[in-house]
């Protein structure tokens, strides 16, 4: 009587299942622990909320019987936890694209200038919304957007004359940072008293203004870019075996960088138009959804997102724990966050250089 002979796929093929596994618990972990932040984020604030009002307002809807809690609820909170999920999501997945297309660990739309150009275009919506004739929710992201792209066309511009290599990206990115910066500095020189104090507050990062009509845009510019990155997902884990390796595999590398860079502008702009710059996140959340399911496109791009959600309603979170009466703003969470965690990101990759 003859047995079987084990598959030497076997092992192989069980160590690929058990991957698996634990990348699907990974994703549905990061999910659940959103969705957990989002529900204590809607009960914190200068007048808490317990959780049985919580979820009986939830469940009555805007028009509940209770109508204090349904406005605190469905007018003020619910607006801001929704955006900064959403715009966490935006950063997180502009910061993971970004990342791979210069294969740059320390590339961001923050630290390459894209953060700067939208808060530009932000602020000088703000100071020109009176002269235009066009609602100041709109015409905020289209600057924004437009100013992305300019930074994005100069980005680009200073490649081409030595060739689109990612260190010169990097540094071209780097000096566009500076100069928007200073076109803020700008704006903020001329603009009336009034003026100056929308946008100060408006470029320290801060939900407190988020609206439903900012929700629909931002959401559904992350509802497009998200499928369209998985859709190039594993373009994307193919450039990461380095530029001319996956030349010589077919694949059309500046296509690739420049469809990206828009996607990026889109991003970072319906992020930024709605609550201002908020820096680390779009450099954190990559890093993150990486150490948890590796570099496989398919799952590090909706990790990358719900990373970056995550961190950023812990910082709404943290924000209004450390100052009740009035939400410390988002930005200023991140940034004191973000500082330590971009020290230990240097000093790793010096450690792996010289090794």
């Amino acid at each position: 009587m003859s047995m079987a002979l084990p598959s030497p796929a076997a092992p192989l093929q069980e160590a690929c299942r058990r991957t698996s596994r634990r990348q699907g618990m990974m994703l549905g972990g990061m999910a659940l622990l959103l969705l957990a932040l989002m529900i204590g984020d809607l009960a914190t604030g200068p007048s808490a909320l317990p959780l049985q009002t919580l979820i009986t307002a939830l469940f009555a809807g805007p028009d509940g019987d209770d109508r204090m809690n349904a406005i605190i609820l469905w007018q003020l909170r619910m607006p801001q936890t929704l955006l900064g999920a959403i715009v966490g999501g935006c950063l997180g997945l502009a910061g993971l694209k970004m990342q791979t297309i210069l294969d740059n660990p320390l590339a961001s739309p923050f630290t390459l200038g894209f953060s700067a150009a939208a808060g530009f275009g932000a602020a000088l919506a703000i100071l020109l919304g009176g002269l235009i004739a066009v609602p100041l929710y709109l015409l905020t992201p289209l600057a924004a957007f437009v100013m992305t792209l300019i930074a994005c066309a100069m980005v680009y511009a200073v490649a081409m004359m030595r060739g689109a290599g990612p260190a010169i990206l990097v540094l071209a990115g780097t000096a566009v940072m500076f100069f928007f910066q200073s076109l803020q500095a700008l704006m903020q020189f001329l603009a009336s008293p009034e003026v100056l104090q929308q946008i100060v507050f408006w470029l320290f990062g801060s939900l407190l203004k988020a609206t439903w009509q900012g929700v629909a845009i931002a959401g559904g510019i992350l509802a497009v870019a998200l499928p369209w990155a998985l859709c190039h997902a594993w373009q994307l884990t193919m450039l990461r075996l380095g530029e001319a390796n996956a030349a010589s595999l077919g694949l059309k590398v500046e296509r690739l960088r420049r469809q990206s860079f828009i996607m990026v502008a889109l991003l970072t702009a319906a992020a930024v138009s709605f609550v201002g710059t908020i820096g680390f996140i779009g450099l954190i959340a990559p890093h993150l959804a990486r150490a948890l399911v590796g570099e496989d496109h398919r799952l590090s791009l909706p990790l990358s997102a719900l990373s970056g959600a995550v961190l950023l309603i812990a910082a709404s979170l943290i924000g209004k724990v450390i100052s009740p009466g009035g939400a410390l703003p988002v930005g200023i969470v991140t940034a004191i966050a973000g500082v330590p965690v971009l020290f230990g990101l240097v000093l790793h990759q010096g450690r792996e250089r010289v090794r």
